[in-house]
Protein backbone atom coordinates (compact mmCIF):
# COMPACT_ATOMS: atom_id res chain seq x y z
CA UNK A 1 0.00 0.00 0.00
CA UNK A 2 1.11 3.34 -0.93
CA UNK A 3 1.22 6.13 1.25
CA UNK A 4 -0.97 9.44 0.25
CA UNK A 5 -0.23 12.68 0.89
CA UNK A 6 -2.94 14.92 1.14
CA UNK A 7 -2.21 18.87 0.71
CA UNK A 8 -5.24 21.08 2.45
CA UNK A 9 -5.83 23.75 0.95
CA UNK A 10 -4.62 23.35 -2.33
CA UNK A 11 -2.72 26.45 -4.05
CA UNK A 12 -5.04 26.53 -6.80
CA UNK A 13 -8.52 26.89 -4.47
CA UNK A 14 -6.94 29.18 -2.42
CA UNK A 15 -8.55 33.03 -1.99
CA UNK A 16 -6.91 35.14 0.03
CA UNK A 17 -8.29 38.39 -0.36
CA UNK A 18 -12.06 36.91 0.59
CA UNK A 19 -10.87 35.65 3.43
CA UNK A 20 -8.69 38.75 4.48
CA UNK A 21 -12.04 40.63 3.28
CA UNK A 22 -14.30 38.53 5.94
CA UNK A 23 -11.58 38.88 8.56
CA UNK A 24 -12.11 42.87 8.09
CA UNK A 25 -15.64 42.75 7.81
CA UNK A 26 -15.84 40.54 11.08
CA UNK A 27 -13.26 43.03 12.77
CA UNK A 28 -15.51 45.99 11.99
CA UNK A 29 -18.76 44.06 13.46
CA UNK A 30 -16.90 43.54 16.45
CA UNK A 31 -16.10 47.09 17.03
CA UNK A 32 -19.62 48.41 16.42
CA UNK A 33 -21.29 46.43 18.53
CA UNK A 34 -18.32 47.21 21.42
CA UNK A 35 -19.28 50.70 20.76
CA UNK A 36 -23.06 50.26 20.80
CA UNK A 37 -22.54 48.00 24.57
CA UNK A 38 -20.66 51.21 25.57
CA UNK A 39 -23.22 53.70 24.43
CA UNK A 40 -26.17 51.53 26.49
CA UNK A 41 -24.08 50.64 29.72
CA UNK A 42 -23.35 54.52 29.95
CA UNK A 43 -27.27 55.59 29.47
CA UNK A 44 -28.04 52.73 31.94
CA UNK A 45 -25.55 54.46 34.26
CA UNK A 46 -26.97 57.89 33.53
CA UNK A 47 -30.90 56.38 34.16
CA UNK A 48 -29.46 54.82 37.20
CA UNK A 49 -27.95 57.87 38.70
CA UNK A 50 -31.30 59.91 37.74
CA UNK A 51 -33.52 57.33 39.38
CA UNK A 52 -31.15 57.58 42.76
CA UNK A 53 -31.23 61.32 42.73
CA UNK A 54 -35.00 61.32 42.67
CA UNK A 55 -35.74 58.74 45.19
CA UNK A 56 -33.31 60.96 47.41
CA UNK A 57 -35.58 63.61 46.82
CA UNK A 58 -39.10 62.34 47.61
CA UNK A 59 -37.45 60.76 50.41
CA UNK A 60 -36.62 64.13 51.59
CA UNK A 61 -39.76 66.14 51.22
CA UNK A 62 -41.48 62.88 52.73
CA UNK A 63 -40.28 63.91 56.26
CA UNK A 64 -42.94 64.94 58.43
CA UNK A 65 -43.97 68.63 59.20
CA UNK A 66 -45.46 70.01 62.10
CA UNK A 67 -48.73 71.68 60.63
CA UNK A 68 -50.73 73.82 63.14
CA UNK A 69 -54.40 72.44 64.43
CA UNK A 70 -56.09 75.33 61.87
CA UNK A 71 -54.55 73.77 58.85
CA UNK A 72 -55.13 70.26 60.05
CA UNK A 73 -58.89 71.61 60.19
CA UNK A 74 -58.56 72.85 56.73
CA UNK A 75 -57.82 69.41 55.57
CA UNK A 76 -60.09 67.45 57.62
CA UNK A 77 -62.84 69.72 55.51
CA UNK A 78 -61.71 69.36 52.70
CA UNK A 79 -61.31 65.85 52.87
CA UNK A 80 -65.04 65.72 54.22
CA UNK A 81 -65.96 67.51 50.89
CA UNK A 82 -63.74 64.83 48.80
CA UNK A 83 -65.50 62.09 50.66
CA UNK A 84 -68.97 63.30 50.17
CA UNK A 85 -68.68 64.08 46.69
CA UNK A 86 -67.05 60.60 45.96
CA UNK A 87 -70.09 58.99 48.31
CA UNK A 88 -71.98 60.40 45.41
CA UNK A 89 -70.30 59.02 42.63
CA UNK A 90 -70.99 55.50 44.42
CA UNK A 91 -74.66 56.19 44.68
CA UNK A 92 -74.37 57.57 41.34
CA UNK A 93 -72.88 54.07 40.08
CA UNK A 94 -74.90 51.63 42.73
CA UNK A 95 -78.47 53.26 41.16
CA UNK A 96 -80.45 50.13 39.98
CA UNK A 97 -80.01 50.77 36.26
CA UNK A 98 -81.06 47.63 35.41
CA UNK A 99 -84.48 47.71 37.00
CA UNK A 100 -84.77 50.70 36.07
CA UNK A 101 -84.07 50.17 32.03
CA UNK A 102 -86.43 47.21 32.10
CA UNK A 103 -89.24 48.61 33.49
CA UNK A 104 -88.96 51.84 31.07
CA UNK A 105 -88.46 49.40 28.20
CA UNK A 106 -91.36 47.54 29.33
CA UNK A 107 -93.94 50.47 29.73
CA UNK A 108 -92.77 52.22 26.57
CA UNK A 109 -94.16 51.02 23.01
CA UNK A 110 -93.22 52.02 19.49
CA UNK A 111 -95.44 55.31 19.48
CA UNK A 112 -92.58 56.43 22.54
CA UNK A 113 -89.41 57.91 21.61
CA UNK A 114 -87.21 58.07 24.71
CA UNK A 115 -84.93 60.83 24.39
CA UNK A 116 -83.17 61.09 28.07
CA UNK A 117 -83.28 59.59 31.45
CA UNK A 118 -81.89 62.08 34.51
CA UNK A 119 -81.86 60.06 37.66
CA UNK A 120 -81.56 62.17 40.90
CA UNK A 121 -80.39 60.09 43.39
CA UNK A 122 -80.68 62.30 46.13
CA UNK A 123 -84.83 62.19 45.54
CA UNK A 124 -84.77 58.71 44.09
CA UNK A 125 -86.64 60.63 41.15
CA UNK A 126 -86.01 59.83 37.26
CA UNK A 127 -87.13 62.19 34.73
CA UNK A 128 -87.63 61.12 31.57
CA UNK A 129 -87.91 63.50 28.26
CA UNK A 130 -89.29 61.63 24.87
CA UNK A 131 -91.47 62.26 22.07
CA UNK A 132 -95.04 60.52 21.49
CA UNK A 133 -96.60 60.16 18.54
CA UNK A 134 -100.26 61.44 19.97
CA UNK A 135 -101.82 62.21 23.28
CA UNK A 136 -103.36 58.92 24.27
CA UNK A 137 -100.45 57.03 23.49
CA UNK A 138 -98.33 59.33 26.30
CA UNK A 139 -100.88 58.76 28.62
CA UNK A 140 -100.76 55.06 28.15
CA UNK A 141 -97.27 55.27 28.54
CA UNK A 142 -97.96 57.45 31.88
CA UNK A 143 -100.21 54.38 32.94
CA UNK A 144 -97.72 51.67 31.82
CA UNK A 145 -95.18 53.38 34.19
CA UNK A 146 -97.54 53.35 37.42
CA UNK A 147 -98.33 49.88 36.70
CA UNK A 148 -94.43 49.00 37.17
CA UNK A 149 -93.74 47.51 40.70
CA UNK A 150 -90.05 49.76 40.79
CA UNK A 151 -91.76 53.23 40.08
CA UNK A 152 -94.67 55.45 41.96
CA UNK A 153 -96.09 58.94 42.01
CA UNK A 154 -95.58 59.07 38.11
CA UNK A 155 -96.61 62.92 36.72
CA UNK A 156 -96.54 64.48 33.26
CA UNK A 157 -94.34 67.41 34.07
CA UNK A 158 -94.26 69.55 30.64
CA UNK A 159 -95.39 68.48 27.26
CA UNK A 160 -95.28 70.64 23.72
CA UNK A 161 -96.93 69.79 20.81
CA UNK A 162 -95.10 70.26 17.92
CA UNK A 163 -96.41 72.28 15.25
CA UNK A 164 -93.87 72.58 12.82
CA UNK A 165 -93.68 69.07 11.97
CA UNK A 166 -96.12 67.40 10.15
CA UNK A 167 -97.38 64.27 12.59
CA UNK A 168 -97.33 66.89 15.47
CA UNK A 169 -95.67 64.47 17.72
CA UNK A 170 -95.59 65.48 21.99
CA UNK A 171 -92.26 66.23 23.62
CA UNK A 172 -92.67 65.27 27.05
CA UNK A 173 -91.34 65.32 30.35
CA UNK A 174 -92.03 63.26 33.07
CA UNK A 175 -91.05 62.45 36.84
CA UNK A 176 -90.91 59.21 38.75
CA UNK A 177 -89.95 58.24 42.12
CA UNK A 178 -88.69 55.08 42.27
CA UNK A 179 -88.40 52.08 45.23
CA UNK A 180 -85.86 50.22 46.67
CA UNK A 181 -86.70 46.81 45.81
CA UNK A 182 -85.38 43.93 48.25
Amino acid sequence: MSRLKLKFPYQEQAIPQVDIAILLIGLILLMAVIFQYRQITEEINYWTNRVDRLEKQQQQKAVPRTRSSSRVREFSQEIRKEIGQANGVLDQINLPWDVLFDAVEHASTKDIALLSLQPNVANRVLRINGEAKDMAKLLDFVEALEQEDIFQNVHLINYKIKQDNPNKPIIFLLSAAWIVIS
